[in-house]
């Protein structure tokens, strides 16, 4: 009985394992998004990723997923850094509430690569980062 108990345990939490992993965004450019909380998604990168695989999967996850308009604005709430969600080496956290940054909204005249947290673009721009070939060497 006590053998059935735990392969039961076991079995259940590997499909809990697995139903957050099938939970998963695939955005464009090799992207997966994962919500990290209410009001704030994480992208993660098929490997370490350009500022533009990033940008790309954030700009695709709102307007895809949570229906956002092309002019909302995206801010980053964390820069490159450890997956909170995967454990993965590199993710970077977006939101779509300005309050949730953490840090003042960054005065984005023009795009850096520099992903820190209050850089901001419109999910419109961001977008624009899918339709580029993506940088291989």
């Amino acid at each position: 009985m006590r053998r059935m108990t735990a392969a039961l345990l076991v079995a259940t939490a590997g499909l809990t394992v697995l139903a957050s992993v099938a939970d998963a965004f695939s955005g464009r450019r090799g992207t997966r998004v994962n919500q990290v909380d209410a009001k704030v998604f994480e992208v993660i990168a098929r490997s370490a990723g350009s500022s533009g695989d990033y940008w790309c999967g954030a700009g695709d996850y709102a307007q895809r997923a949570l229906g956002a308009a092309w002019t909302a604005r995206i801010y980053i709430s964390r820069g490159r850094g450890p997956s909170v969600t995967t454990g993965r080496r590199t993710a970077v956290q977006f939101t779509m509430d300005a309050a949730a940054v953490g840090a003042p909204p960054a005065d984005n005249g023009f795009f850096t690569n520099a992903m820190r947290p209050g850089d901001s673009m419109s999910v419109q721009q961001a977008q624009t980062y899918c339709l580029q070939p993506p940088v291989r060497f």
